[in-house]
């Protein structure tokens, strides 16, 4: 491998941490399209994403612990684990164009819609899925799309959204989360045979550039107007769903 190409794969990495590190979540809808236009193989990319956003999520919670929502990170982390098998078998059947495009139709349309709620719905309601059992397919769904194709954020952000948490229980829940969702997806694409001998020196270079991508972003989300959070983060929905059309991993 070049170091032309090593250097491309550590800016898609950058990308993806600064974007999870600012928002709370999107590395992998980031990364992944951006690591399919170089020759890498489709196993150490999904690893490598797979590590990147574990260690991006233990320097975040250590600044985030205090804004854990944790009896919604229990319910979506033990339904996480049980989606995790369910994953490993998508990852080797179905076709990754066939996820990735209904991925991003969907976060397409929620975005959109839930930019256009305000406009079109003037008087007071109550947030979607209150009851907290929703939290079991939203969490079940994250494990199988995480352990396929790093995908976590996905349900988790849908959810954390429909509960309308603010910037801090947002970004906090949803790093607990990966934390703990990370680390066992990590194990199983290890036990499932994804990980690559290239897969440790490509990590072991993203070390550094994932540090200084959590401190820049941690930086960005601070500095964010909290009235404009959710505004931001349905545009990045949009954004990420249209990305995932142009470009499938």
């Amino acid at each position: 491998m070049s170091v032309s190409i090593i250097i491309l794969i550590l800016l898609a990495v950058f990308a993806g941490a600064l974007v999870r590190a600012t928002f709370g979540f999107g590395e992998a809808v980031v990364s992944m399209p951006l690591l399919a236009l170089l020759p890498i193989d489709l196993y150490t990319a999904i690893s490598l994403i797979g590590l990147a956003g574990l260690m991006v999520a233990c320097l975040t919670v250590s600044t985030n612990w205090r804004h854990i929502d944790r009896p919604a990170l229990t319910r979506l982390s033990i339904a996480s684990v049980i989606g995790i098998p369910a994953g490993l078998v998508l990852v080797k059947f179905a076709p990754a164009i066939v996820i990735t495009d209904a991925l991003g139709n969907f976060l397409i349309a929620y975005g959109f819609y839930s930019l256009a709620k305000p406009l079109l719905v003037k008087t007071s309601h109550q947030p979607m899925f209150l009851n907290p059992a929703w939290a079991f397919p939203f969490g079940f769904a994250a494990g199988s799309l995480g352990s396929a194709y790093n995908f976590t954020g996905v349900p988790v952000v849908v959810y954390g959204t429909m509960q309308q948490w603010e910037p801090n229980r947002f970004r906090g829940t949803l790093q607990a989360h990966f934390l703990i969702s990370g680390a066992l997806i990590v194990i199983g694409q290890a036990i499932g045979g994804l990980w690559t001998k290239d897969l440790v020196v490509l990590f072991g270079l993203s070390v550094p550039v994932l540090v200084f991508a959590t401190l820049l972003g941690t930086i960005v989300h601070r500095r964010m107007p909290a009235h404009r959070f959710q505004h931001y983060l349905f545009v990045l929905i949009v954004l990420l769903g249209l990305l995932l059309l142009i470009n499938p991993a």
